[in-house]
C-alpha cells in the first residue's frame, strides 16, 4: 500500500521527488568527501587500487549500457531501451557506493608526468589536458544528477503512452549527452593515471 502511494505520488508529482533524491546524493557525496559522517570503514592500499580498477570497468559497462539505451530508442525499441537504461542507472549506483568508499575509507591520487614517459616532454600540456578533462567529467556528473534522476523517475512512473505527453525524451536526449560524455572522460582520464603514468596518494 505504501509502495503504491509511493509511486503514485512521484507519478504526480516528479519534480519534487527528483530534488529530494538529488539533495540526499549530494548530501552523500559531500559527507563521504568532508568526512562529517564515517560512512565508510577504511580500506588498505591494494583494496583501494582494486576499487580504482573496478570502478573503470563498471563505468565502462555503464557506458556501454547508456549507448545501447540510446540505439535502442532511436529504433523504437521501447523495452530493450528501458532494461538498458535502467542497467546503466544500477550501474552508476554501483560505481557511486565504490567511488565513496574509496574516498572516504582510502585515498585519491594525483598524477605524475615526467620524462621518459609517453608525450613526457610536454608534461605540463598532458597534465593540463587531464585536469582539464577530469574536472569536466566532474562537472557533468554533478550537474546531470537532476537530469538524470527526472528522466529515471519518470520512466518509472509513466507508461510509454504517457511518457509522450511529458518531458521524459528531452531530459533523457540531455541526461543521456552529458552521462555519456562525463563516463567516456572518466574512463580516459582512468586509463591516463593508472595504466600511461604514474600517480602519488594525496
Amino acid at each position: 500500500m505504501v509502495s503504491v502511494r509511493a509511486a503514485s505520488y512521484a507519478k504526480a508529482n516528479p519534480g519534487r521527488v527528483t530534488i529530494v533524491l538529488s539533495v540526499l546524493g549530494y548530501a552523500l557525496v559531500a559527507g563521504a568527501f568532508t568526512d562529517v559522517v564515517a560512512l565508510f570503514p577504511p580500506l588498505d592500499d591494494p583494496t583501494v587500487l582494486l576499487f580504482a580498477d573496478l570502478i573503470a570497468v563498471v563505468n565502462t559497462l555503464a557506458l556501454t549500457s547508456l549507448l545501447a539505451g540510446v540505439a535502442f530508442i532511436k529504433r523504437g525499441a521501447v523495452r530493450k531501451h528501458r532494461a538498458a537504461m535502467l542497467t546503466a542507472f544500477t550501474l552508476i549506483c554501483v560505481f557511486l557506493v565504490l567511488y565513496l568508499w574509496k574516498v572516504g575509507g582510502g585515498f585519491e591520487k594525483s598524477i605524475v608526468i615526467t620524462q621518459g614517459m609517453f608525450l613526457g616532454q610536454f608534461a605540463g600540456v598532458v597534465k593540463g589536458a587531464y585536469l582539464l578533462m577530469l574536472a569536466v567529467h566532474i562537472l557533468l556528473s554533478v550537474v546531470s544528477v537532476p537530469v538524470v534522476l527526472y528522466a529515471i523517475v519518470l520512466g518509472l512512473t509513466h507508461s510509454p503512452a504517457e511518457l509522450k505527453r511529458t518531458r521524459h525524451a528531452t531530459f533523457g536526449r540531455i541526461a543521456a549527452t552529458a552521462w555519456s560524455l562525463s563516463l567516456f572522460l572518466g574512463v580516459v582520464t582512468y586509463v591516463m593515471l593508472n595504466h600511461v603514468y604514474a600517480w602519488v596518494p594525496r
